[in-house]
């Protein structure tokens, strides 16, 4: 079994295919774009999934880990452009919501 990558060699990975193959990033705006619509995709095949609508004629057979993987894919292009280290970024999140939740879900009665 292989070893997983952290966030830094996701990053180093991604920037370098970028680098190789995809001869330049995209601008951060369509990006951001490009971010959207892959998050809608997955939405359309979690709504069709596990919500209530059924898949139309065509549609059965999208790989929810690969629409997942193309969120991280643009996810990760926009941290390279803006200099975001996400180990980092991430890291501080954790005890963001740590210190800030830690009872807030316990106590919540609707859980």
């Amino acid at each position: 079994m292989s070893k997983s990558p952290s966030l830094e060699e996701v990053q180093a990975r991604v920037d370098e295919w970028i680098r190789t193959v995809g001869v330049r990033y995209f601008s951060e705006l369509t990006n951001m774009a490009v971010l959207t619509e892959e998050v809608g995709e997955l939405a359309r095949i979690m709504a069709r999934q596990y919500g209530d609508q059924s898949f139309k004629a065509g549609e059965e057979g999208k790989d929810l880990g690969d629409e997942m993987a193309d969120v991280l894919w643009v996810l990760v292009c926009l941290a390279n452009q803006t200099g975001v280290n996400l180990t980092e970024a991430f890291e501080r999140n954790m005890d963001k919501k740590t210190q800030r939740d830690q009872d807030r879900h316990r106590n919540n009665p609707k859980l």
